[in-house]
């Protein structure tokens, strides 16, 4: 269901539900005053449709709720963590191979998360983790968009003619790719920074697309996935998402979720 879609049903009858300005004060949104002048003011949707009645009741298991048009999570049970994931770490809950995966990491929550979408072991970067299973197939999937921003260490000195055959697009063994952005960022002793965007989620398509303009990839770090950015979060480390980041993604995924097609693997870069 989309949240900014006028056509969808409206929320539970008055006599059902919980007040929507003591829903918005348990989400977090503001307090029950604060919420009632939001209502007022034309700025709370529900499924949709603007509400500007205070007392409105709605069912926070089915309803959906925006505030300026940004989606709020009214499910306190979902958990939504971001992990910088260090290199040597496979993007897995129970590698069959014995190496180390995600379950460090996971085991540290009593929710049961999961990856959304995949990092190879050799790649660093930013990973999200979560128990919303609805949120996590919108953005994994390929279909979807989502764009990604990666650094690369790429041998060799890169120049900006190479970068434009980034864009412009190559013929790779599974089909044409090409970046959506592409950038220079450094040239010394042998070695170029390259950051790289593109919202494809074929398999190594970084790694491949470098090597075939010549500049095999010495070092690989994910910085954004969609909204998202990774900051000055060090290799390893975990945070929950803030408010803003939760509310950005949320709205990204519902934005999309009406149109989702059937589940399929995301191989990440």
């Amino acid at each position: 269901m989309n949240d900014f879609d006028d056509a969808q049903a409206p929320a539970s009858p008055d006599e059902t539900g919980i007040r929507l300005q003591k829903v918005m004060a348990a989400a977090g949104v503001a307090s029950r005053r604060a919420s009632e002048e939001l209502i007022a003011a034309g700025r709370v949707r529900v499924n949709g449709q603007v509400v500007r009645e205070p007392g409105r009741r709605i069912d926070p298991a089915v309803d959906k709720l925006a505030v300026d048009n940004v989606a709020i999570q009214l499910d306190q049970s979902k958990r939504y963590v971001m992990l910088n994931k260090p290199v040597g770490i496979v993007s897995s809950l129970a590698d069959e191979n014995g190496r180390p995966d995600l379950r460090e990491f996971t085991e540290q929550y009593e929710e049961r998360l999961f990856n959304v979408g995949r990092l190879d072991a050799e790649t660093s970067g930013l990973l999200i983790l979560t128990n919303d299973g609805d949120l996590a197939h919108v953005l994994a999937h390929p279909s979807f968009g989502v764009m990604k921003t990666y650094i690369a260490k790429v041998r060799g000195a890169m120049t900006p003619q190479t970068v434009q055959r980034l864009t412009t697009g190559l013929e790779l063994e599974d089909g044409p790719i090409a970046a959506d952005k592409a950038r220079l960022l450094e040239t010394s002793n042998g070695f170029s920074l390259i950051e790289i965007t593109l919202h494809s989620g074929r398999n190594r398509i970084v790694r491949r697309m470098l090597k075939e303009v010549g500049h095999p990839v010495v070092d690989l770090v994910r910085r954004s996935f969609g909204p998202l950015h990774l900051g000055n979060l060090r290799a390893g480390a975990m945070r929950e998402l803030s408010g803003a980041e939760l509310g950005q993604i949320l709205t990204l995924s519902r934005s999309n979720d009406s149109i989702a097609p059937a589940p399929t693997s995301d191989s990440g870069e």
